[in-house]
């Protein structure tokens, strides 16, 4: 190997690459928005329409004991279907599209938001809803302002877990171009002879905005539920005063 070689060798192996750079952050933050905008946009169409579709499902299988265990076991069986191949479904028919990956996103949520929405609702105390029907609520009624209410710390959680476990799902779509954040992580990071600052600052974006949109939902669900704050609130203090605005009401 020539003099000239060598020095090659040495100056490619002596290349800065730290775990993390402020200066690259600068320089890319023109890519890093779009791709933020992009991550946290799939994030909340994916879970807004999983939770259309997951509420539903969620009283349909709460009616019938015998629909409960084909729709809990179809949005399991959808989750076990792997993120390429899903990918490779849909692609035919949406294109390398935000569509593609919203899909499937949308699909792999309703595992965790029916289980959750399905157990809220299963969960509400039948006293508070048989006061409901003495003072002659209906059934769009009582569920609006009954069972709903009473069903929110659960419904709530589902929607916690899905969001963070949504923020984590959406940089799979960087094998149709579409990944948020992680087309930082795959293209700027693995793909350029493994760069560290941007696999690190994309890995450290998704677990601050997971963290993020978890603490604005648990923020959300207190201001929803403020009867649930203290200790001994529990559930005879949620029946009690479903059924003071039931006589209220009526």
């Amino acid at each position: 190997m020539s003099a000239a070689s060598e020095m090659a060798v040495l100056a490619v192996d002596a290349a800065p690459n730290p775990w993390f750079s402020s200066s690259w952050v600068v320089d890319n933050w023109g890519t890093i928005m779009p791709l933020l905008v992009q991550h946290v946009r799939l994030t909340v169409v994916s879970v807004l329409i999983g939770a259309l579709i997951a509420f539903p499902l969620a009283l349909l299988a709460r009616r019938s004991r015998f629909l409960t265990g084909p729709v809990l076991g179809v949005s399991t069986l959808v989750y076990t279907i792997p993120s390429l191949a899903m990918f490779a479904f849909l692609s035919p028919f949406t294109g390398l599209s935000e569509t593609t990956v919203a899909v499937g996103l949308v699909l792999y949520s309703l595992v965790i938001l029916v289980r959750n929405f399905l157990a809220g609702l299963q969960a509400v105390p039948a006293d508070a809803v048989e006061a409901a029907r003495g003072m002659g609520y209906g059934p769009g009624r009582l569920l609006a302002k009954v069972e709903i209410p009473l069903a929110l710390p659960s419904i709530m959680a589902g929607l916690r877990i899905a969001t963070v476990s949504t923020v984590a799902l959406v940089t799979v779509g960087v094998v149709v171009g579409q990944g948020g954040l992680g087309q930082i992580i795959i293209v700027n990071g693995f793909s350029a002879n493994y760069y560290r600052p941007p696999i690190v600052f994309g890995t450290l974006a998704c677990v601050v905005l997971a963290l993020v949109a978890d603490q604005l939902l648990a923020l959300l669900e207190r201001v929803l539920t403020p009867w649930t704050r203290t200790p001994t609130a529990g559930r005879t203090r949620s029946a009690t005063r479903t059924a003071e605005s039931v006589e209220v009401a009526a």
